[in-house]
This record gives structure tokens, C-alpha cells and sequence, in this order.
């Protein structure tokens, strides 16, 4: 691992927060590896590339990996912001078995595949708010951050987890419009927003921000959150 390099794996970076993460970070002068917004961050005169993986499957997050620092020398911030939202408007006991499984696979088996290989000195993961109510994968991802922010530490790796509230994100603009088809007078989505303390949704350049800091130097003290 070579800090003096500054490779980045982002997962889940083709659009919404995955996407602000990558192109905020180039700006900062590291070094990208992403998806689907390759041209975007080499016209900030950045290197790039292309690694296709799926972070459900342990193989296929061990190949990812290594393509990343067989082409670009080495592994310095590892960001997966891959995260589906299929449990949103359900609870803890009234979700289907499928979201069930669709949830964990990707979001608390693939944060537990990508910590697992112990790349990068910043690993930064994809949690929620509801990870700070007791629910489901997002507390799952909490724990499991938690615990290997204490593993890690000895080797100089800090590991994180974001946790946004309601954000203007792909997947909930899916999950938001089919909760307020309905909603002709705009009441419920008056009311949705009005329990966000800031009273308005988080954009991705929001949650970028906080990921930024974190993959930087001045966060080699922050560990565990």
C-alpha cells in the first residue's frame, strides 16, 4: 500500500452519492478507480478505470480488488457506497423474506466482504440512519464497523461508516415516489421532509463531503464512527 499514490476503489459509483464520492475525491487530487463516470474524472486530469464486481459475491469483491492494484499499484481508500433501499418502508418484522435477502447480501454481506480483505488505509462504508435505531442491516453495518475499526487499528487502517438520513439518492427517488403516488396535495411529502431535522432532503454532495474528510489525512485519528 503506498499513501504517496492515493488509489481509491469506490463501489456503487455510476450514479447518486457513489458517483459525488468519486468525482469530489478527484478533485481533491487522489487517484479514482470507478464504474461508470471514468470521463468525468479524467477530465480532472485524473486516472481511471473500470472494475466491474458484484459485493454480494466474495470472489467477485477479491477479483475487483486486485485489478484495482494490479493496474493502479496499490490500494489507499477503499469507499463502498453500494446500498439498496428495499426495506425502507417496511419494519423489522413485516419485510418479505426476498428484501430480506436482497438487503443483507449487499448491504451487510458486502460490507463484511470488503472490510474483510483489509485493503487501504481509510476504509469507508455505506450504513444509514436507521443503523443508529436498531434496525436491520444498517445497525448490522454499524457493528460490523465497529468491530473492525478495534481489528484494524494495529495496522494503521481507520474504518468508517456514514449514516444519511433521507438523501436525493436514484434508489430512494424510486422507493419516495411510489410512497406519495398518491399524494395530490402534497401533505405527505410535507410531512416526510418536516421530520428531517434540517427540514430538506441530503444531496449526494452532501454525503461526499463528510467522505472526503474521511479518506483524507486530517481524519487519521477518526476511527470507528
Amino acid at each position: 500500500m503506498s499513501q504517496s499514490k492515493g488509489v481509491a476503489l469506490i463501489t456503487g459509483s455510476a450514479q447518486g452519492i457513489g458517483k459525488a464520492i468519486a468525482l469530489r475525491l478527484a478533485s481533491r487530487c487522489k487517484v479514482e478507480q470507478l464504474e461508470d463516470v471514468v470521463k468525468e474524472i479524467q477530465a480532472l486530469g485524473r486516472k481511471s478505470g473500470v472494475f466491474v464486481g458484484d459485493v454480494s459475491d466474495e470472489e467477485s469483491v477479491k477479483s475487483m480488488i486486485q485489478e484495482t492494484v494490479k493496474h493502479l499499484g496499490s490500494l489507499d481508500v477503499l469507499a463502498y457506497t453500494s446500498h439498496v433501499q428495499t426495506l425502507l418502508f417496511s419494519t423489522n418484522l413485516t419485510a418479505p423474506v426476498e428484501e430480506w435477502d436482497r438487503a443483507f447480501a449487499v448491504n451487510a454481506r458486502g460490507t463484511f466482504f470488503m472490510i474483510s480483505q483489509n485493503h487501504g488505509g481509510r476504509i469507508i462504508g455505506a450504513s444509514s440512519v436507521s443503523g443508529k435505531r436498531a434496525r436491520r442491516n444498517g445497525f448490522a453495518i454499524r457493528g460490523m464497523t465497529q468491530a473492525a475499526a478495534l481489528d484494524l487499528a494495529q495496522y494503521g487502517i481507520t474504518v468508517n461508516a456514514y449514516a444519511p438520513d433521507i438523501h436525493d439518492g436514484y434508489g430512494l427517488k424510486d422507493n419516495l415516489a411510489e410512497l406519495l403516488a398518491n399524494d395530490l396535495d402534497g401533505s405527505k411529502r410535507k410531512e416526510y421532509i418536516g421530520n428531517i431535522p434540517l427540514g430538506r432532503m441530503g444531496q449526494p454532495n452532501d454525503i461526499a463531503g463528510v467522505v472526503s474528510y474521511l479518506a483524507s489525512k486530517d481524519s487519521s485519528y477518526v476511527t470507528g464512527i
